[in-house]
């Protein structure tokens, strides 16, 4: 049997579709993985380009993938074939029908206060190991961070000594989702966890080179994977019994919903203006818009006492029939 290699004539297509919108200043990275991807494995299904078939063999093959996930490769996908079409008519376009139908998002689940005091206390008790001898520090700052800078995960994967400045009082977020980088102030009380975990680190006898990683693992270059961090923290949700009414973990990005709704709660107790808050929250958070930070705002139980509390002080006599 002759082995099949992907078209030379669909390469081409794949690299003058990623010049041209790199020439307008995307990044396209994640569109580069997934054209990598078919110019790789198309071959295992008997295909050298894309069409109908090769595209319903690779789309299956991704069945236990969400459906969400789906969805959005196949609009990527669409994207391509309609640039592609400008040149070659006759090239095959997913339609509508070969979209995944999208589900809802999981709602996330909210960890408050006394819930993280809860997760810092387990994580104390966890067990060094020849691989992680710093793991319960490291499992206790990962915690610290995600809750109270709000940092994606992989924000906190990628650190490195050299962006803990100000001694301790500042993080810089590098080249993070859409190559933004930003400054992360943190509390006083972040700060001393930073330190605290600084100086074990050291201790312990890890690299110290700016370049290092600051949630490191034995082998002194070696930091946390992101698998790594995630299994570490669900571990900890689950021993300590984070869940909902439902029964439901969080999952590690509800610590970023959760960071978002805890500011929003804090700026409502003080008496502050809410809407003067969302552009700093939407900064912070390294977002490109308050609509991108209201998709973390979850209409909780605690912001809407809070909100009818702040109404009711404002306006009830009004609603009472009282004069202004």
């Amino acid at each position: 049997m002759i082995a099949v290699t992907a078209s030379p004539v669909f390469a081409e297509h794949v690299q003058a579709y990623l010049a041209h919108w790199r020439a307008l200043g995307r990044k396209y990275r994640q569109q580069q993985w997934l054209l990598d991807t078919l110019l790789r494995e198309f071959p295992t299904f008997g295909h050298d380009d894309l069409n109908a078939r090769s595209f319903v063999l690779w789309f299956d093959s991704r069945k236990n993938r969400h459906s969400n996930t789906k969805n959005k490769w196949a609009q990527m996908l669409r994207h391509f074939c309609l640039f592609r079409r400008r040149t070659d008519p006759d090239c095959f376009v997913p339609g509508p029908e070969l979209m995944c139908r999208r589900q809802p998002y999981v709602t996330p689940v909210i960890v408050n206060d006394q819930q993280i005091a809860r997760l810092l206390a387990t994580a104390d008790h966890l067990n060094p190991s020849p691989n992680s001898p710093l793991r319960p520090a490291a499992m206790r700052l990962a915690i610290v961070l995600l809750y109270t800078t709000g940092m994606r995960l992989g924000e906190l994967q990628r650190l490195a000594l050299g962006d803990v400045e100000d001694e301790g009082a500042v993080l810089r977020i590098r080249e993070s989702k859409f190559k933004k980088t930003r400054l992360l102030p943190l509390s006083i009380s972040t700060q001393s966890e930073v330190r605290r975990y600084l100086e074990r680190r050291a201790n312990a006898g890890f690299n110290l080179r700016p370049q290092a990683s600051l949630l490191c693992t034995r082998r002194q270059k070696d930091a946390y994977s992101i698998p790594g961090l995630q299994s570490g923290i669900t571990s900890l949700f689950r021993m300590a019994s984070i869940s909902d009414a439902n029964g439901r973990l969080p999952r590690i990005h509800d610590l970023r919903h959760s960071f978002a709704i805890q500011v929003l709660a804090r700026s409502y107790r003080r008496g502050e203006d809410v809407q003067v808050l969302l552009p700093k929250l939407a900064m912070y958070m390294g977002h490109v818009s308050i609509e991108s930070t209201a998709y973390y705002l979850q209409w909780t139980e605690e912001l809407a006492a809070l909100a009818s509390e702040r109404f009711a002080h404002r306006f009830g006599h009004v609603v009472e029939g009282g004069r202004s």
